[in-house]
């Protein structure tokens, strides 16, 4: 695919949460008492007491309230914020955190709210939400559509309270900052900061151990670890596992870009042109890949694309799912044997996605300060440590403390999988700033989806699909 991500040179996790955390304190504390202030007239000091009790600064409102500071302080700014899980499990790990940060920040009240649609479902939920005036402050985005946002006008450039805040734009993976710090106006690089990364992931094949022992397939790992796990091999290994039974799949995935991008990358192909100006669906290499993946799922060994990928693994009928670190909270509660293998390698070598997304700021929060102070809290080496822990997703931070730690995250034992895919050529999810990412994946969607379940001929997609897709890009 192109657009590889280079991996940068990693740095120590920096050893002051400590100082992080008050001085998040201090920022939230101070938006709330300016609040306070700006609503009011001239304060003024009561004299000291009998007591000898130090001066207590009031302020009176228009109605002749009198408020003291200590008064003012005391009133939280509520703040909602909302993620998308891929499962109940995950709902509950950002549940978890969220109490956490409920109680150490203080002056800020936190509502946590799993987002109840899944795919670009989600995403249009939310714009409804933000054009009604009903949209949580905070909320996480898809990488892909992060333009979008940003062209509608629906989330805030941040810049300021992170420059005011010391916050450094290099402390996070260049891939994911690169599309956040891009000016929309040129679709390059430049001083806005649309928002951070929750945490990155790649992709991985979860693995019924069981089932693949039972069939006397070769273990995944093994070859893996033999540079023998290509397209071939992981062939063999999805029908020597459906031969158990016609209740037993080899493979299966989840129906979206994600996954059928994978193959076509893994061919040397990918979406689009190098500059992402343009379709690139119908080169040889991205026809090759769904062309392979087409006759995959015509096999009679998977379940159907489409099918219930997930809960069928979960189910312990499936050998191998294809799915990210994100999935882990839900795999971990089955009764059989699993772990993770990295993706075979194609005919061009060894290729994976780098998945993120993003926290931004709700354009009509009443409070930016405060929801950009939640934002750092949600991003600190701290908190994506918890979630990694918990069994979500990679720190999005460069550090190779962060990832040491993350290995030692299990189950899954082999956590060095999804390690793995973070130098194995991986594509950078990112969006469109030249186009509209969900007209094109709308499109592509359908077109890929008609060809993997044989209702359109590969060579009819080559000859047409990026004519057909071209209104994305006007």
């Amino acid at each position: 695919m192109s657009l590889a991500l280079d991996r940068p040179e990693t740095t120590e996790i920096e050893n002051k949460e400590r100082t992080e955390i008050v001085m998040r304190r201090i920022w939230a504390l101070g938006a709330v008492l300016t609040l306070a202030i700006s609503a009011c007239a001239s304060p003024t000091a009561t004299t000291t007491s009998a007591g000898g009790e130090e001066p207590a600064l009031t302020t009176t409102s228009a109605a002749g309230e009198v408020t003291t500071t200590a008064e003012a302080m005391a009133e939280e700014v509520a703040l909602r914020w909302r993620t998308r899980p891929d499962n109940t499990e995950e709902a509950g790990v950002y549940q978890s955190i969220s109490d956490g940060l409920d109680a150490s920040l203080e002056g800020v009240a936190l509502t946590y709210e799993p987002g109840a649609s899944q795919g670009a479902d989600y995403q249009a939920s939310l714009l409804t939400e933000l054009s009604a005036g009903t949209a949580p402050d905070v909320f996480w985005i898809p990488g892909t559509d992060v333009a979008n946002f940003v062209d509608l006008g629906v989330i805030l450039d941040l810049r300021e309270y992170a420059d005011a805040s010391g916050h450094s734009d290099d402390d996070f993976y260049p891939g994911p900052m690169g599309h956040l710090t891009t000016d929309p106006e040129t679709g390059q690089p430049g001083t806005q900061l649309w928002g951070l990364p929750r945490d990155v992931s790649t992709f991985a094949l979860y693995l019924n151990n069981d089932l693949i022992a039972e069939a006397g397939a070769e273990d995944p790992r093994e070859l893996a670890a033999a540079g023998n796990w290509t397209w071939e091999s992981f062939n063999q290994v999805v029908a020597d596992v459906a031969g158990l039974g016609a209740d037993i799949e080899g493979f299966a995935s989840d129906a979206w870009w994600g996954p059928y991008g994978y193959w076509m990358g893994a061919a040397g192909g990918g979406f689009f042109n190098e500059d992402r100006t343009a379709c690139g669906l119908d080169t040889p290499e991205s026809v090759e890949g769904l062309t392979f993946v087409r006759e995959l799922f015509a096999s009679g060994n998977t379940v159907a694309w489409g099918g219930p990928a997930e809960d069928t693994f979960r189910a312990g009928n499936l050998a191998m799912f294809m799915n990210g670190r994100w999935a882990t909270p839900g795999i971990r509660t089955v009764d059989f044997d699993f772990d993770v293998v990295k993706l075979p390698d194609g005919p061009a070598g060894p290729s994976n996605w780098l998945f993120w997304g993003a926290y931004v700021v709700n354009a009509d929060t009443a409070d930016p300060a405060a929801a950009w102070s939640l934002v750092e809290a949600l991003t600190t080496a701290e908190t994506q440590a918890t979630i990694s822990e918990l069994g979500a997703n990679i720190p999005s931070r460069v550090s190779q403390e962060a990832l040491d730690a993350f290995l030692t995250f299990s189950p899954p034992a082999n956590n060095q999988a999804f390690l793995d895919g973070l130098g194995e050529n991986p594509a950078t999810e990112g969006p469109l700033w030249v186009g509209s990412w969900p007209d094109y994946v709308t499109g592509m969607d359908a077109a890929v989806g008609a060809v993997i379940n044989g209702d359109r001929t590969v060579e009819d997609f080559q000859a047409n699909v990026c004519s057909e897709l071209a209104g994305a890009f006007d």
